[in-house]
């Protein structure tokens, strides 16, 4: 079992890991899109265009060129230079720019909000924190799509054979935090098989701050 100075030490080369593996991400991402029918339910009664944050936006395949193949005004953020490079040449249609998600500070308000792989790489407390500014960024009335985890606590997972961190908060504890902003609907679907066993956040109109 990996002690936490084991997950502090993977966490902490992370960002090297995708720096390093970028091109061989992006070509080994599965492009089925097998999260369309969640990526509808985000969607459902949001104007067309949306002006759409994708969170850990990696490549932009599949999903900020889905997106903006709908027509939505599509910005993607990452921490990898490398992946954003990729990002740029694969969704000419989108703008994608180089940010931290734990210090989120684009300026802008967003109708919603998805980060499909990518937040839950943030440790429970990181998590904590860069919540409320993600939900900063999101309009009244805007919806919020997250891959979390199982319950709080930290595991391991790799990248191209590479170790990468992962981190979760409760389930209870992400229902408590989405309802206190005032969400109408949170809903948490655990280990859904039509998107190989993930475990998903929708919350849908944030409520007015």
């Amino acid at each position: 079992m990996s002690s936490p100075k084991d997950f502090a030490e993977i966490k902490a080369g992370m960002a090297a890991v995708y720096e390093r593996n970028a091109a061989a991400w992006d070509e080994g991402r599965d492009t089925s899109l097998r999260e369309k029918n969640w990526l509808t339910r985000w969607l459902e009664g949001l104007p067309v265009p949306a002006k759409i944050l994708d969170l850990g936006c990696g490549s932009g395949r599949p999903l900020s060129g889905y997106l903006a193949g709908l027509g939505h005004h599509v910005c993607g953020v990452d921490a990898s230079a490398a992946m954003i490079a990729r990002a740029q040449a694969n969704v000419p249609g989108a703008t994608f720019q180089i940010a931290d998600m734990r210090a989120l500070d684009l300026g802008q308000l967003f109708d919603a909000i998805l980060s499909w792989d990518a937040f839950f790489h943030l440790s429970p407390e990181e998590q904590r924190a860069a919540l409320p500014l993600i939900l900063n960024h999101l309009k009244p009335g805007g919806h919020l799509l997250l891959t979390v985890g199982d319950d709080e606590g930290e595991v391991g997972g790799t990248v191209a054979g590479e170790p990468v961190y992962h981190g979760s908060l409760s389930p209870a504890e992400y229902r408590d935090t989405l309802q206190a902003a005032g969400f109408a609907e949170v809903t948490y679907t655990p280990n859904d098989p039509s998107v190989l066993g993930r475990y998903v956040l929708l919350a849908r109109g944030k409520g007015a701050t």
